[in-house]
């Protein structure tokens, strides 16, 4: 898959992780993991780059004597979920373009 295909669908995952509640960095890749494998070395990165384009914040507190940092999306976030959401049936036409042909031949 093209990278920056992925990136962007990772970061939607991960906005998507968060939309209802915020979460953790261990949480988030627990909750995305059954519909994309990703790692705490991709993990971290996207969330930092989503801090700088102010698509969500983070707050640190403490839990079982550690310091944990906590993600929450923000409007600009839920904006870009939105986003997503309205591209998604281009990309659903375009799928259906490119796989036209397979299908075609399956049904002959």
């Amino acid at each position: 898959m093209d990278i920056q295909l992925k990136r962007g669908l990772l970061e939607v995952c991960v906005l998507a992780a968060i939309k209802n509640e915020e979460s953790y960095g261990y949480q988030i890749i627990k909750d995305v993991k059954p519909f994309v494998e990703i790692s705490e070395s991709t993990l971290y990165p996207i969330l930092r780059r989503l801090e700088a384009g102010e698509l969500l914040t983070v707050r640190s507190a403490e839990h079982n004597g550690r310091l944990r940092k906590y993600y929450k999306i923000t409007a600009t976030g839920r904006a870009r979920l939105a986003e997503f959401a309205s591209e998604w049936a281009e990309i659903m036409a375009i799928y259906q373009f490119v796989t036209k042909e397979e299908r075609t031949d399956e049904q002959n």
